[in-house]
């Protein structure tokens, strides 16, 4: 058992050890995003990460959760795992936006409500195309070299945006591929049709009780040359976030026994795994 025990922590550590280097004084950008959809405010608020050096270079539209995009009230300050993943993909040579669904409609955190203003099936399927389309504006993106990526409820919405029933006019290049942390799939899954038009990942905690994995686990079995789901175990929601230690959350709209209650935070090895496995599905942007 120690000797299984040593291997494990030596592989952790190997994994810690391939993470890019953060540059210290890489700052997201404010910026404005024309929004052109139906429902929608006039424009988008977002923060936009960009690499060094000139380009092109591929991108990823970043899709907060229920909690939203921001630490703080006034909405000045990314959160930790937001700003983390930035800088993290900006170091590997992407261009990342985070678009504020929330923040842009004067909404604050979502995941105690029940009754949404804004839906992962509807207003945030706008957000995500009309920030693909801004980037698309931006001389240093590949603006064939996109991907989406989201978290829980944004995690939602990457699983909305990529069914066939939602490619967006053929005005620009679509998304190339996409990644959804821990998303809810249950809705998706009872319906018994969805399907993706693009190279889908899914990666999630194996104990999560928020946004429960059986779903997801019928969602791939029924699209097996479209997703790849990689499940941690012991993990639970919000497992890559190293500012938030494991606890309960109580009051949730949502959750898999629908009794309000659910754990999220950080494991290490779960988050550690994540780190190298979306860098490594998102390489087929650079191909």
């Amino acid at each position: 058992m120690q000797a299984k025990y040593r291997v494990a922590l030596a592989i952790l550590f190997a994994l810690w050890m391939a993470q890019p280097a953060l540059a210290a004084d890489q700052t997201p950008d404010r910026v404005t995003i024309p929004a052109d959809g139906k429902n929608e405010p006039a424009t988008l608020d977002a923060m936009l990460f960009k690499p060094q050096g000139q380009g092109p270079f591929p991108a990823v539209v970043a899709m907060h959760g229920c909690s939203g995009l921001w630490s703080s009230k006034n909405g000045t300050k990314l959160s930790p795992r937001h700003a983390d993943w930035g800088q993290r993909l900006a170091a590997l040579g992407y261009v990342v936006i985070f678009p504020d669904s929330y923040g842009s409609r004067d909404l604050g955190p979502q995941c105690k409500n029940g009754d949404r203003e804004v839906e992962p099936y509807r207003e945030r399927v706008e957000d995500a195309n009309a920030a693909r389309r801004y980037l698309q504006t931006l001389p240093y993106v590949n603006s064939a070299a996109i991907a989406l990526l989201g978290w829980s409820n944004g995690g939602s919405t990457v699983l909305c945006t990529v069914r066939p029933k939602d490619t967006p006019k053929p005005d620009s290049p679509d998304f190339r591929a996409a990644v959804a942390f821990y998303p809810g799939c249950t809705a998706l899954a009872d319906k018994g049709d969805w399907a993706t038009r693009m190279p889908l990942l899914i990666v999630m905690g194996e104990a999560d009780d928020w946004t429960p994995a059986k779903p997801c686990k019928t969602l791939a079995a029924a699209n097996p040359d479209g997703v790849k789901l990689i499940l941690y175990p012991r993990a639970y929601h919000d497992f890559d976030n190293e500012a938030q230690k494991l606890h309960e959350l109580h009051g949730l709209a949502f959750t898999a026994n629908d009794d309000g209650v659910a754990h999220a935070g950080l494991n290490p090895a779960a988050r550690a795994a994540a780190l190298k496995d979306v860098p490594d599905f998102l390489a087929v942007l650079k191909r």
